[in-house]
């Protein structure tokens, strides 16, 4: 269906991708994964024609292809309602746009030669009307869509400027759905979808015929849609194709990655062999020329001698050939280290009879809740349920209009927005890390470094950061400042898979409270200890996200 050759690409001296090849036949699904930066947006971009590789060409191996791209940012007309972007999916116009056709065929057949010419005209554009309409949904259909990506409350004459840019990308997936396309490229679609429309996303795609390449950061969401993994290495700017899902790809990296370490060290260890035998052939050689002045035992030095001499060759041979097997490089992108975290009361968090409304809209109430020392709690909940305002609230930036939340002895909150508003943007990370302690300069960006800013980085103003950098900074600052209740809005969402794991092994040494708003369901299944859901206008505490979905509360 699809076949790309070769493809290389690079912006000015910087190298994307090289020599990518890809072949996606019917029915295939493969998962694109890499590092954020690696390229993947970029190959989808090229696939679709959008932008041209510098080498390698793109070509579909099968007639009339029915493509469906989901960008990362997508476009409207700015006076265009929800209406008009899903103009023409549904059935409603066939039956007269077929009257219409049969009508204008009589005319051309029956009708006078002057007008011949513009029934004609009209007939071409009947008839393709006609096509279109054919290819249309039921109106079921469409609603059934809507509904999954939680679009059907929203009435159809919204203008689309009026969305948020979570419902515009939701909205781009639904037409993109509805058109049935016979091959998907969705760069990361997972983006603002809830853990419910995450999981009718998946449960979609699963019985979807055609195929399927997929840009996504949601481990579970790959493992439950994808059969092959695509890898943009950074390192070496090429692919490489891994068979089944997301689980199977990380196993078959980390075989990978332990057979790496096993060669590199063996060949370390013949090399360090090889050095101790030269040193020894040399230093042999040395004893017996300061020793004697004698013919034939310097001419058994000399013959030592060069023996280290060949040694000493094959050693430099081996650094010089393709047999020499480089250091194994780490390949995350944080390193997070939790340090001076106060230890709390057992109860750290309490929400007695609390309730939050605007107006008649009711958010959340009659929410009565314990969170514990040392607890690990998802907070999830449809997008717009009142999430980041219950942290608001805790974090006592938004009042509560019934009830109340009080907070535990010794405790001391860090907040992490998603708007990440507690950073001063014009600031230099170095001068944030400062002042957020007393690290001297040279301590701060050594600190620095482990959140993957150095040299020049630590004097980028935070405005000029991006959202991942911004983000990795907001999380040091955490880990300066000593707090033992991290409240967490969306942490992770930005973040590439990579530096997800990371975030987890290091977020697991934590010593402190964790509540998290977070839809990845891998993330919660790993990590949480237990989930709060806001869910019919109340908070209800559960086990996991398997008793979530049974509905069974538990009772502490």
């Amino acid at each position: 269906m699809l076949k790309a050759s070769n493809l290389s690409k690079r912006y000015a001296d910087n190298l994307i991708f090289h020599k990518v090849n890809l072949t996606l036949n019917s029915g295939e699904r493969v998962g694109l994964v890499g590092p954020n930066g690696c390229g993947k947006s970029t190959l989808l971009r090229i696939l679709t024609g959008e932008e041209t590789p510098d080498t390698g060409s793109v070509h579909f191996t099968m007639p009339n292809v029915r493509l469906g791209y989901l960008p990362q940012a997508l476009a409207y007309d700015p006076d265009a309602a929800i209406q008009d972007v899903l103009a023409g999916m549904e059935t409603t116009d066939e039956p007269y746009l077929a009257a219409r056709v049969e009508e204008l065929a009589q005319r051309l057949a029956h009708g006078a030669e002057e007008e011949r010419v513009t029934v004609e005209h009209e007939y071409a554009g009947a008839v393709e009307r006609l096509a279109q309409a054919s290819n249309a949904l039921p109106a079921h259909i469409i609603e059934r869509v809507l509904a999954g990506l939680g679009l059907d409350h929203v009435d159809r004459s919204t203008p689309v400027c009026w969305l948020s840019g979570g419902q515009k990308t939701r909205l781009g997936l639904a037409k993109i759905l509805l058109q049935n396309p016979s091959l998907l490229l969705l760069d990361e679609p997972t983006n603002h979808l809830d853990i419910v429309a995450l999981e009718w996303l998946e449960g979609y795609l699963r019985q979807y015929q055609g195929a399927m390449l997929i840009v996504s950061h949601d481990r579970t969401f790959l493992d439950g849609t994808v059969t092959q993994i695509l890898e943009l290495d950074p390192l070496t700017h090429m692919a490489q194709v891994y068979p089944g899902n997301y689980t199977a790809y990380a196993q078959s990296k980390e075989r990978e990655r332990a057979k790496h370490r096993q060669a590199y060290n063996e060949q370390q260890e013949w090399i360090n062999r090889m050095e101790s035998t030269v040193r020894g052939l040399k230093g042999h050689a040395r004893k017996i020329e300061h020793e004697t002045i004698a013919f034939y035992p310097r001419k058994r030095a000399k013959k030592v001698a060069r023996q280290a001499v060949v040694q000493q060759k094959r050693i430099e041979r081996l650094l010089e050939s393709e047999e020499r097997i480089e250091r194994p490089q780490l390949t995350w992108k944080m390193k997070l280290e939790f340090v001076n975290t106060l230890p709390s009361g057992q109860d750290v968090l309490l929400l007695e009879g609390l309730g939050k409304r605007y107006g008649e809209h009711v958010l959340f109430e009659n929410a009565d809740l314990i969170l514990r020392k040392e607890e690990r709690i998802a907070l999830v909940g449809p997008n717009g349920s009142g999430k980041t305002t219950l942290l608001r609230m805790i974090m006592g930036k938004e009042p509560a209009t019934v009830g109340r939340v009080q907070l535990g002895a010794n405790v001391r909150v860090g907040y992490f927005s998603q708007e990440q508003e507690n950073l001063d943007w014009t600031l230099t990370p170095l001068e944030t890390v400062r002042k957020a302690s007393a690290l001297t300069e040279t301590e701060a960006r050594s600190f620095l470094h482990f959140f993957l800013f150095a040299g020049d980085d630590v004097f980028v103003p935070v405005g000029s950061l991006s959202y991942g950098e911004r983000a990795r900074l907001a999380l040091g600052v955490l880990v300066l400042r000593g707090c033992n209740l991290l409240l967490l809005d969306e942490p992770i969402n930005h973040l590439d898979i990579p530096s997800r794991e990371n975030f987890e092994r290091a977020l697991a040494t934590y010593e402190g409270t964790v509540m998290a708003v977070v839809h990845d369901r891998y993330f919660i299944e790993h990590f949480s200890t237990g989930v709060w859901a806001i869910e019919q206008q109340t908070i209800r505490r559960y086990v996991d996200l398997g008793d979530l979905r049974r509905g069974s509360t538990r009772e502490l």
